[in-house]
């Protein structure tokens, strides 16, 4: 047995690859939940807690949250959500609404290491970018305008945030738009989209655009191996949910 262990060790000093870390790989989600409303009219965040559950994502981006609101019952979405996916929640409100708060908010396993919130241009309503540190990265979710110009407004407000780190930084969420368009075109200067952009995410009854999206700041993107993502088919909602598995390397 000793002589065994022995001739082991040789073989491992002796390849260096061998002895090599495999790369980290991470899951994160991004889901416009409509204030917790699916598609049968039915406001169930145990529903969404299920299905973000099923997808064993570390981060989940949510838009569309409300807090203690008239049409929530006062309820407080993304924290009972959280409770059903044992995550902590974090939140960005961005208006007042029928009493209470309206917004985004980021899920995670672990809590995070600091957290940053920040405007954006929205003038049909306030928009909000929220950003989570974490020990290997950063994830930032928004929810960004319906009008053009403050869409592409909010791109180098983003991108100069995202240059801030020196890890790799994720955007995630409902950014409005298509690929092909003057935003994603500017958008893609700064990140690098990690999400199969042929998969539609909206509406969630019969998908026919993708307009939520998961991508990495260009800066940071050689420390992002391999990834993938699929789209959820459930109608929680009336997006529906994007999952990723990415790679993080050294």
């Amino acid at each position: 047995m000793r002589k065994y262990f022995i001739l082991l060790l040789c073989a491992l000093l002796s390849c260096p690859a061998a002895m090599a870390k495999k790369p980290k790989t991470i899951n994160l989600s991004t889901y416009n939940i409509q204030h917790g409303q699916g598609m049968d009219g039915r406001l169930d965040f145990e529903r969404i807690g299920r299905i973000l559950k099923e997808a064993g994502a570390q981060v989940v981006a949510v838009q569309e949250v409300d807090s203690v609101t008239k049409r929530t019952d006062g309820r407080y979405g993304l924290r009972e959500i959280g409770k059903v996916v044992g995550m902590k929640d974090t939140y960005a409100p961005a208006i007042d609404f029928q009493g209470g708060k309206y917004g985004i908010g980021i899920l995670s396993k672990k809590k995070p290491l600091s957290i940053r919130r920040i405007p954006l241009p929205g003038r049909e309503e306030s928009r909000m970018l929220l950003v989570a540190e974490f020990r290997d990265y950063v994830v930032a979710c928004t929810h960004l305008s319906l009008t053009d110009e403050d869409r592409l407004a909010s791109v180098s407000i983003i991108a100069q945030e995202a240059s801030r780190w020196g890890k790799p930084f994720f955007l995630m969420g409902d950014l409005n738009d298509e690929p092909g368009s003057p935003f994603y075109d500017e958008l893609t200067r700064h990140f690098r989209v990690l999400s199969n952009t042929k998969e539609p995410t909206f509406p969630s009854d019969a998908p026919n655009v993708c307009i939520d999206y998961v991508a990495v700041y260009r800066s940071q993107a050689h420390r992002v191996g391999e990834a993938s993502s699929r789209v959820g088919t459930e109608q929680a909602s009336d997006h529906c949910p994007l999952h990723a598995t990415i790679q993080l390397l050294k």
